[in-house]
């Protein structure tokens, strides 16, 4: 039997256990000697036992819900293994899917030879359908779901949910339409993905329409868990089998080889090079030539292309080195004499992993039965990157909205499911959306056969000519608002005091002192670190790179590891320095909860004590950091014990706060208003080079 007390916690999962923040629970951990001991972890991440805190929590009229999934997921987490977990989860989830669907998805699920589960893991199996049938079996399954996939998030990759609902939209539009000028048939579709994953592609293709959803994945337990997602979603009970879900590899052992689907949506694994090289040299699927070895990409979009049905349309998201590697050339120069592929879309950084870059999806179509093909005509190139440019390092989640209305436009534009003789060329500049164009494809087989939309469009001056307006506009705002912060800073006037007879302190002697508390930062472990935005229980990661790249975090990690690495975490108001020479500076902290990396330092101050401001302006004096730093080099470190603080009254330390925060609001204008003019110089000289700018100056 399962013991909770065996389980182990965190500061942080008890704060989401009792519905509070982790402030309170040190405050409680701190204030009642009744507190539990810990049982594990280190005194900077401790642990406690679950069952322990649940009793505490209750004897302190502190407890909300001692059953709901918060209290569920440290359970399934004990179990310590990633397969075994996981298949506990999509054990719970194919028997919350109820008797009707559990029987369609056991013909698909569960291959031979996957361990049985334990009988701890029984038993949460068991917990997690109490729980279903009181909160609904759905919502708890993707909880359990999504709580793996964030333990497990540098080893597993997904498809966010806003892309494979574009990507599913996109494939089920271009088949819709292709169905009506060809054959006007209709009925559900079948939908493919051969690299499934934990199935969040086939998810969001259900619910667009009727669908027969079917696919692989080459890791048993990823395989389970999208059988069971797939289970429990709603569907019409007149498509048999509803989903069919196989662990095998798609390029090796295809389960599906004799299947043809209406629709393939795919993500496949990148840069690959064991993907088969060797015992598929002569495969059928190679009808555009044999993928080369460092090509595992092309692989995948030709057997994508083997599994459509006549008329059938394909979407696969693919990094960009595809597009224009030499090494696939002859294939890519093959797929645009076909007409078989017919779109690439370059998607801005942030819409997935790896998320600093722009992935491409493809979009190709088999002729349908009966249609000549169409041979060589154009190629519609969408670029996302230059219509939704980055406007700084953290700038990494999209806007889902407006990208998916710029795609589907694109997309759109190009009716090319009619028959030659009726269509109207969509290289007409008023038939397209802005960074969107029709290439010819004589024009694109070259010796690079490049196909990255960038390298093939011109930005159009409809576009720009309002860009360059807002621009100007907050210029001039910005301008004037230095004017303004400026002249407040000139009015400060020179004191005749001497400063060097004035008493200070150090930041060592306050932190002893009890007027603040200081915390470093650590090396988060290895593999717990991920790129972008945080995800829900997720804190954004900042380090020494990223100040000196800007100073916008570009990755996050779980505040569970957070606390596990003995990471400093800066709240709001609190004062963060960064000790190191060469990015040497402090400021008081502003917005969301802030995890700190090596070299970097959270002070706290007791607000009776010490204002934040005066201790920030006075702490990041270049002064102070040549009196406290080792000089060796650019790279030398700051001890942030030894900076100086000067001893002031409180009430005089708010009167220097008003001004240190002028000076830092200087500092933000100064900074904005140099990344803005260089920006404009970039678009004039473009415009004045295309010839689109008039006028004398």
């Amino acid at each position: 039997m399962t013991s909770s007390r065996a389980v182990p916690v965190t500061l942080a999962e008890i704060a989401r256990l009792a519905g509070v923040g982790r402030a309170a629970v040190s405050n409680w951990r701190r204030r009642h000697e009744s507190f539990p001991d810990r049982i594990g972890g280190t005194d900077l991440s401790p642990q406690f036992s679950l069952a322990e805190i649940e009793a505490w929590l209750r004897d302190n009229n502190k407890l909300k819900n001692a059953a709901g999934r918060e209290w569920l997921w440290p359970q399934f987490e004990a179990l310590g293994s990633r397969d075994e977990t996981g298949l506990a989860v999509a054990a719970a989830g194919r028997l919350m899917s109820g008797p009707g669907r559990r029987r369609k998805a056991a013909g698909s699920l569960g291959p031979a030879g996957l361990p049985a589960l334990s009988d701890p893991a029984r038993e949460l199996v068991g917990k997690a359908l109490d729980l279903g049938r009181r909160e609904g079996p759905a919502e708890t399954f993707e909880f359990l779901l999504r709580r793996w996939l964030d333990v497990h998030v540098r080893q597993i990759s997904t498809t966010p949910a806003p892309l494979a609902a574009l990507m599913a939209e996109l494939a089920i539009r271009l088949r819709a339409r292709g169905r009506a000028v060809s054959d006007g048939s209709g009925g559900a579709l079948t939908v493919l993905d051969p690299a499934c994953g934990t199935g969040h592609l086939l998810a969001a293709a259900s619910g667009n329409s009727p669908a027969r959803l079917i696919g692989c994945d080459r890791d048993p337990v990823l395989a389970e868990l999208a059988g069971a997602r797939l289970a429990l979603l709603p569907r019409p009970t007149d498509v048999e089998p509803a989903s069919h879900i196989e662990a095998a590899d798609s390029l090796r052992a295809d389960p599906f080889a004799d299947t043809r689907a209406d629709l393939v949506l795919c993500n496949p694994p990148f840069n690959e090079r064991d993907w088969g090289y060797e015992e598929l040299a002569t495969d059928a699927r190679w009808a555009h030539g044999m993928p080369p070895r460092t090509e595992p990409e092309l692989a995948w979009v030709q057997h994508c292309l083997a599994r459509l049905s006549p008329g059938g349309t394909a979407v696969v998201l693919l990094p960009p080195a595809v597009a224009t590697r030499r090494a696939g050339r002859r294939i890519r120069g093959s797929l645009l004499r076909t007409g078989q592929l017919r779109a690439v879309v370059a998607l801005p950084p942030g819409c997935a992993a790896p998320h600093s870059v722009s992935l491409h999806l493809w979009i190709l179509r088999m002729p349908a039965t009966g249609e000549t093909a169409q041979g060589a005509g154009e190629l519609l190139l969408a670029d996302g990157v230059a219509r939704f440019p980055r406007v700084s390092a953290r700038d990494s989640v999209p806007d889902w909205e407006a990208l998916g209305a710029f795609v589907r436009s694109a997309v759109d534009a190009v009716g090319q499911e009619s028959p030659a003789e009726d269509r109207e060329s969509v290289s007409s500049e008023h038939a397209l959306p802005e960074c969107v164009a029709a290439v010819p494809v004589i024009d694109l087989l070259d010796d690079e056969v490049d196909l990255t939309p960038g390298r093939h469009i011109t930005p159009r001056a409809s576009g720009d000519g309002p860009r360059l307006s807002d621009s100007w506009s907050e210029f001039g705002k910005l301008v004037a608002d230095i004017g303004d912060t400026g002249g407040r800073l000139a009015a400060l006037a020179l004191s005749a005091a001497e400063t060097g007879t004035q008493p200070t302190t150090t930041v060592g002697e306050l932190a002893r002192a009890g007027a603040l508390t200081l915390r470093g930062g650590q090396q988060p472990a290895n593999g717990t670190v991920c790129e972008g935005q945080p995800a829900d229980g997720g804190v954004s990661l900042l380090t020494v790179p990223d100040l000196l790249l800007g100073g916008e975090p570009h990755s996050w990690l779980s505040m569970a590891d957070a606390e596990a690495a003995g990471a400093a975490v800066a709240e709001p108001g609190d004062v963060v320095v960064a000790g190191v020479a060469r990015a040497f500076s402090a400021w008081v902290h502003q917005g969301s909860p802030l995890a700190l990396g090596p070299q970097l330092y959270a002070l706290r101050v007791h607000p009776d004590k010490l204002d934040a401001w005066f201790l920030a302006g006075s702490l990041r004096a270049p002064a102070n950091a040549r009196q406290a730093g080792t000089h060796a080099s650019s790279s030398s470190r700051v001890d942030v014990r030894k900076l100086q603080v000067r001893q002031v009254p409180l009430a005089q330390q708010r009167q220097y706060s008003e001004a240190f925060q002028q000076v830092a609001a200087f500092e933000r204008l100064i900074t904005r208003l140099n990344t803005l003019g260089c920006g404009l110089v970039h678009d004039l000289s473009d415009e004045l080079a295309a010839g689109r700018l008039s006028g004398t100056v």
